[in-house]
């Protein structure tokens, strides 16, 4: 199992969504993105699509107003 972190700071809906679904495809099964997010929608809808596609989805929070989405792609 690798760890990947992608970094989306300061990005806003719809980038960190088209980044986090470009990334999440060049990844092995097993393997685990960490999705860096300041921007509320993108925290929405980021863990949102990931559950949609049956991966395992957690969330930090890791400052005010800063998650890190934790994305175990299982399939």
């Amino acid at each position: 199992m690798k760890e990947h972190t992608l970094d989306c700071l300061g990005e806003a809906c719809p980038v960190p969504l088209m980044k986090t679904e470009k990334k999440i495809n060049s990844i092995e099964i097993g393997d685990v993105l960490i999705v860096q997010i300041d921007h509320s929608c993108a925290m929405k809808n980021v863990p949102e699509w990931a559950r949609n596609q049956g991966y395992n989805v957690e969330i930090d929070e890791v400052a005010d107003g800063e998650w890190e989405v934790v994305i175990e792609k299982t399939k």
